[in-house]
């Protein structure tokens, strides 16, 4: 059997961020753990500080159950360096260098509309990129 994982990003507005993230990877969020119907009810069984809302986290899933789980958790710090580990965002499809260069091109647009920024283009390759707080992450073509 193997492991899987799960990519859990800080934030300081995790449902904001959440939105992001669910546009950029076409995630959902994921349902509470049976038996709770819920996420209130789910967050509510733990014996938390009275100020620790539910809404600040978020819990996204692959709606395919393909891709690992993404937790959002509010921190009280900001973000401060580099990431030490990114996401890829894939764009799907064949084709040229110069489609598949289009492609990426239109999904770093799409994602700037969505609240990410471009930090550098490496042409033909890929676009780095943030989001809305500052994660770096990277469009780029789908493995052949």
């Amino acid at each position: 059997m193997t492991a899987t994982i799960d990519l859990t990003l800080d934030a300081t507005d995790a449902q904001a961020l959440a939105t992001f993230w669910k546009s950029a990877l076409g995630y959902i969020d994921e349902p509470p753990p049976a038996p709770f119907r819920t996420r209130e009810e789910w967050h509510a069984s733990f014996d938390l500080p009275e100020d620790d809302s539910v809404d600040d986290a978020a819990w996204l899933c692959d709606p395919d159950g393909n891709g690992p789980r993404l937790a959002i958790l509010k921190v009280p710090e900001p973000k401060t360096a580099k990431n030490r580990l990114h996401m890829d965002v894939r764009v799907p499809g064949h084709g040229t260098p110069d489609e598949r260069w289009a492609r990426i091109g239109a999904e770093s647009e799409r994602l700037v509309r969505a609240g990410g920024a471009v930090l550098e283009m490496f042409d033909g390759h890929h676009i780095m990129m943030a989001d809305p707080e500052g994660n770096e992450f990277c469009v780029a073509a789908a493995s052949a």
